[in-house]
């Protein structure tokens, strides 16, 4: 999932402390999700989308793809 938070902060020529002011989601959050420490809630995921303009989608079918290769 960071993978694509960071593309599309590359994408949009952004940094994550943008992100973090203008959505409200801590930088340490952001961290966290990039060192494996925790793994974002369905609710911020959202947030981001919403920030980026983009489909929730593309960051939940990121984790289902590992999943189902996880499963198979």
């Amino acid at each position: 999932m960071y993978k694509i938070f960071k593309n599309l902060l590359e994408e949009n020529g952004i940094s994550a402390y943008k992100v973090s002011k203008e959505t409200g989601i801590p930088q340490s959050t952001f961290t966290d999700w990039h060192k494996g420490r925790s793994k974002p809630k369905i609710e911020k995921l959202v947030i981001l989308a919403d920030f980026f303009d983009v489909d929730v989608g593309i960051f939940i079918k990121d984790r289902l793809n590992v999943k189902n290769k996880a499963s198979q």
